[in-house]
């Protein structure tokens, strides 16, 4: 399940980080026909290597059939994320959805579409890995209940990502000039995204009990065994529930909500029908363990951390990666410009992350804290019995291998043997607990530490003025070992445009790439654009950027640098020369009309302008 979890999360990163170029590196119709392309070859890709297990199967091969068929089915869902990041970033998908205005209007609905789209994507791993799985696990769930029963685990990650953005466009949409100033600092996006994850994190199990689809468990002796079970442990609860995880046919049980009023018990057909009641008290008693060992708040807890070190310590991340001789390595294959690098800088930054904090941070502390709730059975009973057996019938029903551990628990053999140590000295309880104490108290302080460090490097004077002489020297230092390559210059370039609007340096630097490729469109418009547009009246050059501007159609006409040649054309004095390409560029762009049509505009209201007021 928590696997699932990590796929949309690393899938949001990627959307959320991307943004559009300057110019598409295809045309409308190689876009679609390579998206198609991709698409029916994942499909049979996909096919291909679930038709082999199957024949195995057919066979009678069932050994290790369990290890490979999970193995084969997460790297398929890689394959899906990769899959996600070429039609963000090399087909560009987004751009062909710029000029319908509700989805502009309302940025969410663009994100649903992207989100349903990779659901897609895993739909067809899931949809194709079906049969393997029912001959694999001996199940007859359908086809459809497997998929939806999938796709119903992304609900805790996509529905308050979804609510999060939505409400953002809600307020961008109405007149709260206060609200939407506050929401466009850091301060303002770290309050309102904590504020929105507690809000989230107390009456979200209302709603993700819904789409699980969850019932509330029958009255009956089952019933009443976990709640005199709860009422002896002082824990309180809305309700106790069925939970329909594959057909019910899985054999656990789980607990969500921080508030007694929103808080659910989970429990499957499976369990208790294949436990016994000493059993079931058992599982019970770890579900209650982890209520009263407060590891649903601290698991909020440890969310806000990273939502923290994202805010005070991801600018350091990318510094890092820009000094990395593999990001420069990368670029010089593909030749992007510094736009393209840096998005794609922050989503490797976003994503390391991510992996690196939930994998060894939050996984250090879930594997803890479950042996905790497996300790916490000696509260409420003698002994461990019951809980060791139901473990070992977790291991039969499901065949997985007991020796198995996962990022977030310890396997069951080793789980079983820590209670079996726990049953020959109750010291080992309290040992463990003092880890746990320690590790939280190291966390706490790291966590604090860092961030007051991050923080100030990010977004102090001081940690700006050294990160941007940092990063000026990084790639300073690329271009004294490989001083040939013109594209390197071209991201010295745009740095100094963009982050230090030093246009003197960018124009030196923009020269010197171009005399090592001539034909770069890229440069050629950024240069042109300088010489038009700059700030400093003095470095405008009218000859010069009409000449750049020129060449850079000639080489590639897209909307931006017809753009260009028109403000070129307009310096010059030639007014009519100006209206007709920028009627050019509208014609011809797929995406933000309002800009092109701001700019026809303005040249025929100066139509009539005498050329020296043009110019001023």
């Amino acid at each position: 399940m928590f696997t699932y979890f990590i796929y949309y999360i690393i899938v949001l990163i990627l959307y959320s980080t991307y943004q559009i170029s300057g110019s598409s590196y295809f045309t409308e119709r190689d876009t679609f026909a390579l998206f198609v392309g991709l698409n029916i070859f994942f499909i049979l890709w996909v096919r291909f290597r679930f038709i082999k297990i199957e024949k195995r199967l057919i066979r009678g091969d069932f050994f290790d059939s369990e290890r490979l068929f999970t193995q084969v089915s997460d790297r398929l869902s890689g394959l899906a994320i990769l899959l996600f990041a070429i039609d963000l970033y090399g087909l560009e998908l987004p751009r062909l959805l710029l000029n319908i205005s509700l989805l502009s209007k309302v940025p969410v609905l663009n994100s649903l579409i992207f989100l349903i789209l990779f659901s897609v994507y895993l739909s067809i791993v899931w949809g194709s890995g079906h049969r393997s799985y029912q001959k694999i696990y001996q199940s007859d769930v359908s086809r459809r209940s497997y998929i939806l029963t999938n796709l119903a685990f992304a609900v805790p990650v996509v529905l308050p990502w979804l609510l999060l953005t939505g409400i953002i466009d809600l307020i961008n949409l109405l007149p709260f000039e206060m609200i939407k100033q506050a929401l466009t600092t850091t301060l303002g996006e770290l309050i309102y995204s904590l504020t929105f994850l507690m809000i989230i994190a107390v009456f979200g199990p209302v709603i993700i009990q819904k789409f699980w689809q969850c019932k509330p468990l029958d009255y009956g002796t089952d019933r009443a065994r976990i709640e005199h079970l709860c009422k002896r442990a002082g824990v309180k609860y809305a309700n106790i529930l069925k939970w329909p995880l594959l057909e019910g046919r899985i054999i656990t049980a789980g607990v969500m909500g921080l508030a007694n009023k929103f808080r659910y018990i989970l429990v499957t057909d499976a369990l208790l029908r294949f436990l016994t009641p000493d059993e079931i008290d058992a599982v019970i008693a770890h579900e209650i363990g982890h209520v009263r060992r407060n590891h649903l708040w601290l698991y909020i807890f440890f969310i806000i951390g990273y939502i923290i070190l994202t805010y005070t310590t991801f600018n350091l991340i990318i510094y890092l990666l820009i000094g990395s001789e593999f990001i420069y390595s990368l670029f010089d294959i593909g030749r992007f410009n510094l736009e393209t690098m840096i998005s794609t800088i922050v989503n490797i930054g976003a994503i390391i992350l991510f992996i690196v904090y939930f994998r060894y941070v939050f996984g250090y502390f879930m594997r803890n804290f479950e042996r905790q709730a497996d300790a916490h059975i000696y509260t409420l009973f003698s002994n461990a019995r019951a809980l060791i057996s139901t473990f070992k019938k977790i291991a039969i029903t499901s065949r997985q291998s007991p020796d198995k551990p996962n990022w977030h628990h310890f396997s069951i053999t080793q789980r079983v043997d820590f209670l079996m140590q726990c049953e020959n000295n109750s010291a080992i309880i309290v040992q463990h607990d003092q880890k746990v104490r320690k590790s939280l108290i190291f966390y706490f302080i790291s966590l604090i530490v860092i961030s007051i460090i991050g923080y100030s490097l990010s977004y102090g004077e001081t940690g700006k003025r050294l990160n941007n002489q940092f990063i000026e020297k990084i790639i300073l230092s690329e271009l004294e070992k490989t001083p040939d390559r013109g594209h390197r210059y071209a991201i010295l370039g745009d740095w100094y445009v963009h982050q230090k609007k030093d246009y003197v340096s960018a124009i030196r630097a923009y020269e010197k790439s171009l005399i090592r490729n001539p034909d770069s469109a890229y440069v050629l418009n950024n240069l042109a654009w300088i010489y038009a547009t700059c700030d400093d009246k003095l470095l405008r050059n009218p000859e010069k950027a009409n000449r750049l501007a020129l060449k850079a159609v000639r080489l590639k006409p897209a909307p931006h640098i017809l753009d260009t040649l028109a403000e070129s054309f307009f310096i010059n004095g030639m007014v009519d020369d100006a209206i007709q390409t920028a009627q050019q560029a509208l014609a011809e762009t797929t995406e933000n009309h309002s800009y092109f049509e701001k700019q026809l505009n303005r040249f025929i209201a100066n139509q009539d302008e005498p050329f020296r007021k043009l110019n001023q």
